[in-house]
């Protein structure tokens, strides 16, 4: 399916010469490695442990001020005050079916407050893992109100720039799209490594156990593919946001088979790029798991998912509450989806094959 012109959120045409990128990232914020560290160390690290053995023999008795290490609360757009930093990361594994691929990755991410530590030592993996993949001819800054509000809910968002669709291309070239899942599944593993670390950008921040994918148009073709098809699958994502996405047949492979994540396929029925019937056809299939479709009413293809007016902020809350269920395990955060997803003459949320009014 062809999107080579677009629209664009404010009713015009997408244009499809952009200045090219700058070489290299640019820091937007500052690193908040360092103040996770200090966090950790001003809560203290208990000096004795139940069982443990002391210099002279005698086992320690337990300190009265040990506790375990916690988590931070998430779920809440706007809880936390965001920061974002750029990144180049280079992909060399996939040189003879795609060349040497060259992702620049914008990582937006809840900043700690300082107060964190007053309740003792904070435990690694704090906050979910969001890759989001843009659509054809876009990058993550058209969608910056919406990965705002999932970052600030305590998600870590790593939003990609594809090489051969981005928005700064004189020339993209739409058939890249087969080699972008494989680009979603190099960001995650990225993304784990460096939170892994002791020491740098993203040290124990993302909880591995936690991952999730979300893309629209071409990006929703994206990572639909590794959340269901057989091409693609990264059996790492716990649940997917499919914004205005299709199956893409160059993709080959099958599509949903019996272990599918949790998606939540989001649409707007006056979608001219994607029409519905594109989001319908694989909320349909989608027989494996829980899955949702959220009908935004009289909304186009762009809109919904770009700047701040109605329907994103809806959008923004329904994924969120999504997100908080099936990738957090939050129960009570079903009713909140169900509730943000019944907007009288502006949305509604169906689920488990019920087809939208």
């Amino acid at each position: 399916m062809k999107r080579g012109a677009g629209t664009s959120g404010a009713g015009g045409r997408v244009p499809r010469r952009r200045r090219r990128v700058a070489a290299g990232a640019v820091a937007v914020a500052a690193v908040i490695g360092g103040a996770y560290a200090a966090a950790t160390a001003a809560a203290g690290t208990p000096a004795g442990h139940p069982g443990q053995t002391a210099a002279d023999g005698h086992s320690p008795s337990p300190s009265p001020r040990h506790t375990p290490p916690r988590r931070l609360p998430f779920g809440t757009i706007g809880r936390y005050a965001v920061a974002g930093r750029s990144f180049v990361l280079v992909d060399r594994s996939r040189v003879k079916t795609a060349g040497i691929r060259v992702l620049h990755t914008f990582v937006r991410y809840p900043v700690i407050p300082a107060s964190a530590a007053a309740g003792g030592p904070l435990a690694r993996g704090l906050f979910p893992l969001l890759v989001f993949a843009p659509g054809y001819i876009q990058c993550d800054s058209s969608y910056g109100a919406l990965l705002n509000s999932w970052a600030s809910a305590g998600y870590v968002v790593a939003a990609v720039e594809f090489p051969r669709t981005n928005c700064h291309l004189r020339d993209p070239d739409e058939a890249d799209l087969v080699n972008q899942p494989g680009d979603v599944s190099f960001v995650i593993s990225q993304m784990t490594a460096m939170s892994d670390q002791q020491r740098g950008v993203l040290p124990g921040l993302i909880n591995p156990a936690q991952i999730a994918v979300a893309g629209q148009s071409d990006g929703g073709d994206t990572v639909v593919a590794v959340a269901a098809n057989t091409c693609c699958a990264d059996h790492r994502v716990k649940a997917a946001l499919i914004l205005s996405g299709a199956q893409w047949p160059p993709l080959g492979g099958s599509w949903f088979p019996k272990r599918t994540p949790p998606i939540l396929f989001v649409q707007g029925d006056a979608d001219t790029i994607n029409p519905p019937a594109a989001s319908l056809q694989m909320y349909q299939a989608d027989r494996a798991g829980p899955r949702f479709y959220l009908d935004l009413f009289g909304a186009t293809h762009l809109p919904p998912y770009e700047g701040h007016r109605p329907p994103e902020p809806t959008v923004a809350r329904v994924t969120t509450a999504f997100l908080d269920r099936y990738v957090a395990g939050q129960l009570p955060a079903a009713a909140v989806m169900t509730r943000a997803g019944h907007v009288p003459g502006l949305a509604d949320l169906v689920s488990g094959g019920r087809l939208p009014p």
